[in-house]
């Protein structure tokens, strides 16, 4: 009988296995190490533009901050100006007011048959103090009176007949009580219902 011994031949053939076991793997193994290596190269690129982009939005950024910064500054004039006209509206309000007040109680004045001592305001209330030639000439003036528009409610406090013996007159003194264009009513808080 004939003996053939194998084991050279299958020695060879897994050296050879292990030889392309090693050789597959090694070829892997570069072939990761490549991929990696192109994605490193491929994010380092992104990441440098990107870079570049965030220097240029940041210089972008400086000159709108500038801007930003201005208009801020032009707001803030704004807001100086809106509040200085406010109060030069108001001062010609106060001013104008009086002046239109003065003349509307001229006007209502029946000429030559009235006179007035004193004239006092404050807060919206008017009191003026005269000398007429009789009661009818004082309601005639009390009606003048309300037809102005600077001049809301007119209340005859008082009038007392007085003699003038060196004129050989009877003459009324009168007081009259005036609500006028400043006078704000005060409101009233509203009433709570009591819970039962």
């Amino acid at each position: 009988m004939i003996r053939i011994n194998l084991l050279p031949f299958r020695a060879a053939r897994k050296k050879e296995n292990i030889k392309r076991q090693i050789t597959v793997y090694g070829l892997v193994i570069v072939l990761l190490f490549t991929v990696m290596a192109y994605y490193f190269l491929q994010l380092n690129s992104t990441l440098s533009n990107l870079k570049d982009k965030e220097k240029a939005i940041r210089a972008e950024l400086k000159t709108y901050q500038a801007t930003v910064k201005k208009i801020n500054q032009l707001e803030k004039k704004i807001k100086e100006i809106k509040s200085k006209l406010a109060v030069i509206r108001r001062l010609e309000k106060n001013k104008t007011g009086p002046v239109h007040l003065l003349e509307e109680i001229t006007i209502a004045v029946p000429k030559d048959k009235l006179w007035l001592n004193s004239y006092k305001e404050s807060k919206g209330s008017l009191k003026l103090t005269g000398t007429a030639m009789d009661n009818e000439t004082v309601a005639l003036f009390m009606t003048n009176l309300e037809k102005s528009a600077y001049i809301t409610r007119v209340e005859l406090e008082g009038t007392k007949l007085r003699n003038m013996p060196k004129f050989k007159l009877r003459v009324s003194d009168f007081v009259l009580n005036c609500k006028t264009y400043a006078f704000k009513p005060k409101k009233k808080a509203p009433k709570k219902k009591k819970k039962r």
